[in-house]
């Protein structure tokens, strides 16, 4: 009787990591959704992009379009260019900040689900 509870009890386990890893892809694919995102460049400049993708998360949809791009580190992507604007904090002190209908983002942009309506943008800071 043992053996059988601690064998459903490890194939449970089994089976919740197996469907948490797979939910968590970062790449995942839904229906067809548009946003609008702001890039704040360090000149001042602003420039506006309207994305339509199936990725589920900003950061992916935003990859994808060749809008973004930096390193995977200890807390998701570390975003180093933005519009082709390479920033680097411990060069020049300055780096892209992240925001969600102009509040500061309390997610980082590989994390954060698109949400129908919300604008997304980037500033130099």
């Amino acid at each position: 009787m043992k053996k059988v509870l601690s064998l459903t009890i490890a194939l449970l386990m089994l089976f919740s990591s197996i469907f948490f890893i797979v939910s968590c892809d970062k790449d995942e694919e839904g229906d067809t959704v548009s946003f609008k995102f702001t890039v704040v460049h360090s000149n001042g400049e602003e420039k506006s992009f309207d994305v339509t993708t199936n990725k589920k998360r900003v950061g992916a949809a935003l990859i994808e379009k060749n809008l973004i791009s930096g390193e995977d580190g200890p807390y998701g992507l570390y975003v180093k260019t933005v519009d082709g604007e390479t920033l680097d904090y411990e060069k020049d002190g300055k780096y892209w900040a992240f925001y969600i209908n102009g509040e500061y983002a309390s997610t980082g942009v590989d994390m954060t689900d698109i949400v129908n309506g919300e604008s997304y943008s980037f500033k130099a800071e």
